[in-house]
């Protein structure tokens, strides 16, 4: 088959977009499963029976596509095991555990409720690589009706009862086994999403004092003034509760923030400097690397220097970062906003078991979180976002496009600006960090007001 490399629907983490509206209706997720199926018989040879695991996150929607997608697999003779509210990296910690031959979550992650998302996990546990997606993408528009399994070859379905079980197992393995989190008062805000049972769990079963926040989801408050990326409230019961620590996930609990004892927030950043620092001195971290984007603070990378530690940046995206670990056999990456990927344990971002890595390193510290969690001194950074109209370039205008030199002139060395279109919605972000506060602040109105003008 003769594939196009523009992407029509795949974004950098799948494809997302508003519920009940396309491309996230039923009718294209039933599309989507029928087209996994027949990519993956395809490049299996159609050999042993095809299994699928579907998870997802709380949000209403999920409920549709879970059944949607549950449909066309069996219509093409794959079975299936339902997996239930569950964490990303659970789908993808059991699509291999499972045996099964795709992964399926469905999140639309730290978006609002009325925003849905369909992500793919390969056999390996990896999400699927871009030929992959391609291939997906070439059959959606195409007739599959002739490739539908006969009667006697449908699939069927089961629900995993102890799929939660599953990943709290799994989780607490990788925490050290001589250590607990006794003593430790932890709240933990689950985004109302797909961790409010498990978090709470593993850190109870690990001995902590829990304060559990963000974990009565009834299909409409996912990520509602909560979680990962909106810490305010997290922050004030951290203070309220005289708490040692405070967690963050978001809807679909592959992100995560901390918040420490006085309040702070703790981004992804700093996070990352605390484990390649770690790692670098227990001997584990592999290439002396560290994987991040083009995003992360400059503050960062200085600090990694200084430690003689390298810093590799990738185009913005968790899959992005783990390519660029597989490629190079790197241990550790991540973001700022968050998702932290340790390959000796998950081939996927984890706020779970990234928390557990900077608890085992904090309560070894015995030293405040306001201590032993803030690294370095970050930049003035800022970034905003600018919404367009859908199917508008902006990014293509020459008006932009001299703003933007503009703007790399006037920071010169003193800085760096990062302009881009995100993946997964119709927004333009417009990043600058440097030295001179005032002067970053200047260069991103600029820019966004070239931006909006058009």
């Amino acid at each position: 088959m003769q594939l196009s490399m523009t992407r029509q629907y795949f974004g950098t983490d799948g494809i997302r977009g508003r519920a009940n509206q396309f491309p996230m209706t039923a009718d294209m997720a039933l599309k989507v499963a029928m087209a996994t199926a027949l990519t993956i018989k395809h490049d299996n040879g159609g050999l042993h029976q095809h299994r699928a695991v579907i998870g997802k996150d709380t949000r209403l929607s999920g409920y549709m596509l879970e059944q949607a997608m549950a449909a066309g697999f069996e219509a093409m003779g794959m079975d299936v095991i339902f997996l239930g509210p569950l964490p990303t990296p659970a789908v993808a910690m059991l699509t291999r555990s499972l045996r099964a031959d795709v992964g399926v979550m469905i999140s639309a992650s730290h978006n609002p409720y009325e925003d849905n998302g369909i992500k793919l996990f390969g056999s390996n546990g990896y999400k699927l690589s871009d030929k992959m997606e391609l291939a997906i993408e070439a059959r959606l528009d195409q007739d599959m009706e002739p490739d539908l399994a006969p009667p006697d070859r449908l699939g069927k379905a089961n629900r995993l009862d102890d799929a939660a079980g599953r990943y709290v197992e799994f989780i607490k393995g990788s925490f050290p086994r001589r250590q607990s989190l006794a003593g430790l008062k932890i709240v933990v805000d689950c985004a109302h999403g797909a961790a409010y049972k498990v978090a709470p769990q593993v850190l109870w079963e690990l001995e902590a004092d829990v304060v559990p926040m963000g974990v009565k989801p009834n299909g409409r408050n996912i990520n509602e003034a909560c979680g990962a990326t909106a810490t305010e409230a997290l922050q004030a019961r951290v203070l309220e509760e005289k708490a040692d620590i405070g967690l963050a996930l978001d809807g679909d609990a592959d992100r995560l923030i901390m918040v420490d004892e006085k309040g702070k927030r703790v981004d992804g950043d700093q996070l990352m400097a605390l484990l390649a620092c770690s790692m670098k001195e227990r001997g584990e971290l592999k290439g002396n690397a560290l994987v991040s984007t083009v995003m992360s603070n400059l503050g960062l990378e200085r600090f990694l220097e200084e430690k003689d530690i390298k810093m590799i940046r990738t185009p913005v995206g968790d899959r992005y970062v783990v390519e660029a670990m597989r490629s190079g056999d790197y241990n550790l990456g991540g973001e700022q906003s968050g998702h932290i990927i340790l390959s000796d344990y998950s081939r996927t971002g984890d706020g779970l078991l990234a928390a557990l890595q900077v608890l085992a390193i904090f309560k070894n510290a015995e030293k405040p979180a306001s201590e032993s969690l803030h690294m370095f001194e970050p930049l003035p950074q800022i970034l905003r976002n600018v919404r367009f109209k859908n199917g508008a370039k902006p990014l293509d205008e020459a008006q932009v496009k001299d703003a933007i030199a503009k703007a790399e002139t006037t920071l010169a060395n003193d800085g760096r600006v990062l302009v881009r279109a995100s993946g997964t919605e119709p927004v333009i972000r417009v990043m600058a960090e440097g030295n001179n506060a005032a002067l970053i602040e200047t260069v991103v109105c600029d820019l966004c007001a070239v931006i909006e003008s058009l």
